[in-house]
């Protein structure tokens, strides 16, 4: 972006060095995001392992995520924005909160039941994939002779490359595993995962778009955590009928799970993504920081679960999951915003930004 002549050079050289180290911070989120999110897959397997429900895994989540982000927005005094927004858009708000989150963590509590945390984790992986595919249901910022317009995205083919790395890291780990699992385990511990995969990736940009800069992180975690509440009163109402209510210890658990993943990592990564919002490659990159979720939960279930140790064959994966991350950041940095006249079919000077 071309910096207006009557501004100082100092203050030009400042901005540049911020949208240069932007990337690297959203990505270093998104990795201290993907720590706190690998409690999920450790303590919902605990979980599973002490005869606890999937159910109560998922609805208590976000059951308790509401108090704390309640005082967060409130102590901000953010709460009458965020409502003014809800009551503008309350269909958009119910929907794509309920995939963004509901659609999300469900399955991925159900998958729990049949696969341990490894498997999981691992093939929550095919989000970072999916975060690509689905860009060009979307709309990105960019530069064309007539000026900053908004244009259908592009599948990032060199950030989808490194994805592709990652993958192949994952597989590695996965498949010296998956030989004492059974074809039941296999199927009820992958397609949950494969739809929430989408769902995760694709309700979080929807609610970009939806909110753009108006509402902050903050106000943007709690009101899709209110919009979905219809969702948890149903699986909570569900869960009661069928299992009875949750035993103290999964309570405790799905408390920790809650402030753990539900509100200091969804903050994080949803900061990450808000920061790269309207570039594609610069997204896919943060969206594939999830990928350390896989080498958390790992070490996790060795740790707390007594798992089994990671082998040669491991450490070599998580060696290429950690090279994808870094040519994901590297890929990320050097994009240049592309500069061609807008089709039609994707744009047209009306788009223009204000």
């Amino acid at each position: 972006m071309p910096y207006p002549v009557d501004k100082s050079r100092g203050i030009r050289l400042s901005l540049l060095v911020r949208k240069r180290c932007l990337p690297l911070k959203a990505i270093a989120l998104g990795i201290l995001a993907s720590f706190f999110f690998a409690f999920t897959f450790v303590l919902n397997r605990a979980m599973n392992l002490a005869g606890g429900s999937w159910i109560w895994s998922a609805a208590l989540r976000y059951l308790f995520m509401v108090p704390p982000l309640l005082a967060i927005v409130a102590a901000r005094r953010n709460l009458k924005d965020l409502f003014s927004a809800m009551r503008a858009r309350p269909l958009s708000w119910l929907g794509w909160s309920t995939v963004g989150f509901g659609l999300f963590y469900t399955p991925l509590c159900f998958a729990a039941s049949y696969g341990p945390a490894w498997l999981v984790a691992g093939m929550w992986q095919m989000t970072i994939v999916a975060g690509s595919l689905l860009a060009p249901f979307f709309q990105e910022i960019v530069q064309t002779n007539h000026g900053y317009v908004k244009m259908r995205a592009r599948i990032p083919l060199k950030g989808l490359g490194m994805s592709l790395v990652i993958l192949a890291g994952v597989a590695i780990i996965q498949v010296q595993n998956a030989y004492a699992l059974t074809l039941k385990e296999i199927l009820l511990g992958v397609l949950p995962v494969a739809l929430a995969a989408f769902a995760y990736p694709l309700g979080n940009r929807k609610m970009m778009a939806l909110c753009g800069s108006t509402l902050n992180t903050y106000q943007r975690v709690l009101g899709m955590t209110l919009a979905s509440m219809p969702f948890w009163l149903l699986l909570s109402l569900y869960g009661l009928l069928r299992v009875g209510a949750p035993a103290p210890l999964q309570v405790a658990q799905s408390f920790v799970v809650a402030l753990s993943s539900g509100v200091v990592a969804t903050i994080l990564f949803f900061t990450a993504t808000n920061a790269t919002r309207g570039n594609m490659h610069k997204l896919a990159a943060v969206e594939a920081t999830q990928s350390g979720e896989l080498i958390f939960s790992l070490l996790g279930e060795v740790v707390l679960l007594h798992g089994n140790y990671p082998s040669a064959l491991s450490f070599a994966g998580i060696a290429l999951i950690v090279l994808g991350m870094i040519g994901h950041s590297l890929v990320s940095h050097r994009t240049k915003t592309r500069t061609s006249v807008a089709s039609p079919v994707f744009g047209t000077p009306s788009d223009k930004l204000p």
